[in-house]
């Protein structure tokens, strides 16, 4: 059991971060187990016209080049941490990037390096539990948002039946409370489906 608490901490800090050639198996490992989530969320942000998105911890760049199937967008941004899964987002996207239809950058939601009022959508897959929730990262999704442009945070909050305290009360006492106080409007929580026994649950708001 000793032995196993190093490997575990290695493990999150891969699915939190992933870093050099196992980095990349990890990205992938993420894209075939979020595609439930993924394709949920894709359809909660109602792409309509003139769509500008941004996604915060794009990983391995799936979600992205699904978005960019859609006839109604005309660019996709995808900011991760990690250098590692930014390679095979840029792989993933190719024909994208040449296009200059997506960018894929290196940075943090909490320093977000891209202009004001840029994007008409924003949203993250599985991210949220590995960012400082605190007033500047929710100050930065809204600034980079366009004037009537939505956020859409997609996560787990529980597994088969059981709710974990510490994510709800996370969402429900810190994220949504400054959501609202940053100026978001029609914050709430709408319930996903269910992955591998994951309950998926997404928190949304409008500019």
């Amino acid at each position: 059991m000793v032995l196993l608490k190093p490997l575990k901490k290695w493990v999150d800090l891969q699915y939190q971060s992933p870093s050099g050639i196992l980095g990349l198996y990890f990205g992938e490992k993420m894209v075939l187990q979020h595609q439930p989530e993924t394709l949920w969320t894709i359809e909660l942000l109602k792409l309509r016209h003139e769509e500008r998105v941004l996604e915060i911890g794009c990983g391995a760049g799936y979600a992205i080049k699904k978005v960019l199937l859609h006839p109604h967008v005309q660019f996709v941004a995808g900011l991760d941490i990690s250098t590692s899964v930014l390679r095979s987002a840029k792989l993933r996207n190719r024909q994208s990037l040449r296009k200059g239809t997506a960018e894929v950058l290196l940075g943090n939601v909490s320093d977000i390096p891209l202009d004001n009022e840029s994007f008409t959508k924003v949203f993250s897959i599985h991210s949220l539990y590995f960012w400082d929730v605190s007033s500047q990262t929710v100050s930065e999704l809204y600034r980079v948002l366009k004037p009537n442009g939505t956020v859409t945070l997609t996560i787990c909050n529980g597994k088969d039946g059981e709710t974990w305290t510490g994510v709800q009360s996370m969402v429900e006492e810190l994220l949504i409370p400054l959501m609202i106080q940053t100026g978001f409007k029609d914050v709430k929580i709408v319930k996903g489906p269910s992955s591998r026994g994951y309950h998926t649950i997404a928190v949304g708001g409008g500019k």
